[in-house]
């Protein structure tokens, strides 16, 4: 099909609830993506930072084609090796003591958020449930984890929204403290909030935070929807600031491309959730778990102090730039943001980045997101940024 066939057919059949972007892609290679013409995209957004090792890793394919072909499913209720052998490679690298599979982020912070309310209820009973969440968090789109989230224009439409949530300015300990109370069993916090416009936390605070919630016997829980699995240049973004949080969650990059998620829970909170608790039909499936076992023997040590030198090489050009329109660069390893002066739109500049064929996002207020491949090659970084300041510089 032409990419204007699939577009019609797009909006023939397919609620439109995404704001697309008028490309079409059909194959890619590298951190290089093409339409169903062959135009070329450099990648700098890696299908909302999902596509961690690129497209068409060889050891990423052989692994997910064998599994294919020997078990594509099987239900929760049988053991089978991928999950076991990939839970057992992430507690490994992380310090946490086991691993719940989903399917999705949102439903994965669902997950933290009954684990949170569980402990609490199994300790104390009822009447200490609220978790208190940061401003310009995003935590997801169901019900449970749009009122999560600390932003007031995702409270909408979807009325009665689940109760038990208050917000806090992030790396502001006094407006966390303010929001105490009898009835909190959680602090729940990105360390890198993402569509809040990718500002990182202030190590200080999150020590301060972690502080706070041990003197409570608040859990501290951890959204690593977007930060984990290596975009940061550590395994998971806790992992630069000192800490081992109860909970955390995982998504995007883990498999590569394929639907996965879960949550991690450390030694306390191990057992909090028992049989009959909490379940998903597709979590843990092989096929799933072979991709993120092939991801993990894929990103080395070595290849996640890359991730870091490449993030560092990328702000380093942006900012050498000399565009009136960047004030500034932010983020941690290759989960970058570019702030824009007054009088620039993020929306506009993305729209004609990706029209010159560099795929990037938006964030915030007005930040332009870039997520790129952990392996984006240094000839694809150089062709992007040559993109990016043409339009920047124009």
């Amino acid at each position: 099909m032409t990419s204007e066939q699939i577009k019609a057919l797009d909006h023939q059949s397919v609620m439109q609830t995404y704001g697309r972007f008028d490309v079409v892609i059909d194959h890619g290679e590298g951190a290089t993506l093409y339409s169903p013409e062959g135009r070329a995209y450099i990648d700098f957004a890696s299908g909302i930072g999902v596509a961690s090792v690129g497209y068409g890793h060889p050891h990423w394919l052989k692994a997910v084609n064998e599994q294919a072909a020997k078990l594509a499913h099987v239900s929760n209720l049988f053991y089978s090796e991928p999950y076991v052998r990939l839970a057992a490679m992430l507690t490994e690298r992380t310090g946490m003591a086991d691993v719940f599979f989903a399917n999705g982020g949102g439903e994965a912070n669902e997950g933290l958020i009954k684990l949170a309310r569980k402990y609490s209820f199994d300790k104390y009973g009822e009447g200490r449930a609220t978790i208190i969440t940061l401003r310009d968090s995003f935590h997801g789109r169901t019900i449970t984890t749009l009122k999560a989230t600390g932003q007031d224009v995702f409270h909408n439409y979807f009325f009665p929204f689940t109760e038990g949530f208050r917000y806090a300015a992030p790396n502001d300990i006094d407006a966390l403290k303010a929001q105490a109370g009898d009835d909190v069993c959680a602090v729940m916090l990105e360390l890198v909030q993402g569509e809040g416009g990718v500002m990182p936390l202030d190590k200080e605070y999150i020590a301060q935070v972690k502080a706070l919630c041990d003197a409570n016997d608040w859990l501290l829980l951890v959204d690593e929807v977007q930060t984990g699995v290596g975009r940061t240049g550590t395994m998971f973004a806790f992992q630069q600031y000192e800490l081992l949080p109860d909970a955390c969650s995982f998504a995007k990059g883990i498999a590569g491309g394929l639907p996965m998620s879960g949550i991690m829970a450390n030694e306390k909170c191990r057992a909090v959730l028992t049989p009959g608790t909490h379940a998903t039909t597709f979590g843990g499936n092989p096929i799933c778990a072979a991709a993120g076992i092939a991801v993990q023997e894929i990103l080395t040590d070595e290849v996640l102090a890359e991730v870091k030198e490449k993030g560092t090489y990328i702000r380093a050009q942006i900012e050498g730039f000399g565009s009136p329109a960047v004030a500034g660069t932010r983020g941690l390893g290759l989960m970058l943001g570019i702030t824009l002066n007054e009088g620039y739109s993020n929306k506009e500049l993305a729209n004609k980045m990706v029209d010159a064929g560099l795929l990037v996002l938006t964030a915030g207020q007005n930040v332009i997101r870039l997520l790129p491949p952990l392996l984006i090659s240094q000839d694809e970084m150089d062709k992007g940024l040559a993109i990016m300041k043409d339009v920047l510089c124009s």
